[in-house]
């Protein structure tokens, strides 16, 4: 199901088509068998509270995606922080692996700069590897210091690079943590039951069937921008990598 999340236009014309012929077919389902006038106050309680469950539902789905949109922000920040810290820390270590220690900052940083850019899963694939690469030789440059002194001094610099790993890891994780399939589902699920209750409660389908096009469209677009904020690679709604950038120049200017 993920696949077509990670597609938010598709999502938001097939969701439209789907809700679109729900509210038809309850319309001909009416034609079909009238509502008894007696019922007609039950039916529109039923209406009104489905309609109030999916909109419940689609709120809640979109205050989870606007949560999980900004722990991956925060992380951004974070591992920015904890980059920037260490990198300074690195004069705590012998000349020569704070040297080593900074050089490699720099690739990491770049690598750690292309996963929030970067798109295409075989690319992803290469960063995710030298990503792993460059925490190795990384945590081996300082711990090789810890190995030859260890003072409090260079354990700082060792509780820093420690930050730095944990930091990627924290992002990683903020990056899986998607919306549930499971939620997904439900709000699919009432949407298209109060849209054939739409459909069936019209009272004059020929005169109200231009307007069976606006609910449709609205909990569409609702969709597309759940969709759109919780993809962090898909849409139009991205992480923007502003620390780290601003964290790349720094360490680039003379």
């Amino acid at each position: 199901m993920y696949d077509l999340l990670n597609y938010p236009l598709m999502l938001f014309a097939l969701s439209f088509l789907i809700l679109w012929l729900a509210t038809r077919l309850g319309a001909s389902i009416r034609r079909l068998r009238l509502i008894n006038e007696d019922l007609r106050k039950d039916f529109d309680v039923i209406l009104a509270t489905t309609l109030t469950l999916s909109g419940l539902i689609i709120g809640f789905s979109f205050s989870m995606a606007i949560n999980r949109y900004e722990q991956r922000k925060n992380y951004e920040e974070t591992e920015a922080n904890a980059i920037g810290t260490e990198y300074v820390r690195a004069d705590l270590l012998p000349a020569e692996d704070a040297a080593q220690v900074r050089s490699l900052l720099r690739q990491y940083l770049d690598e750690r700069l292309s996963f929030y850019t970067v798109r295409e899963g075989k690319q992803l694939r290469q960063i995710d590897v030298r990503t792993e690469q460059l925490q190795t030789e990384l945590w081996a440059a300082v711990r090789r210091s810890a190995s030859t002194q260890p003072t409090p001094i260079v354990a700082l610099a060792v509780a820093g690079m420690n930050d730095v790993l944990n930091s990627q890891g924290y992002t990683q994780a903020a990056w899986w943590n998607r919306i549930p399939a499971g939620a997904w589902f439900l709000m699919a699920a009432i949407t298209v039951i109060a849209q054939l209750l739409i459909g069936y409660g019209a009272r004059n389908p020929k005169v109200e069937g231009a307007l069976f096009t606006v609910l449709p469209l609205v909990i569409a677009v609702s969709f597309l921008l759940i969709a759109d904020i919780d993809s962090p690679r898909s849409g139009i709604i991205h992480v923007r990598a502003q620390n780290l950038v601003s964290l790349a120049d720094s360490l680039r200017a003379p």
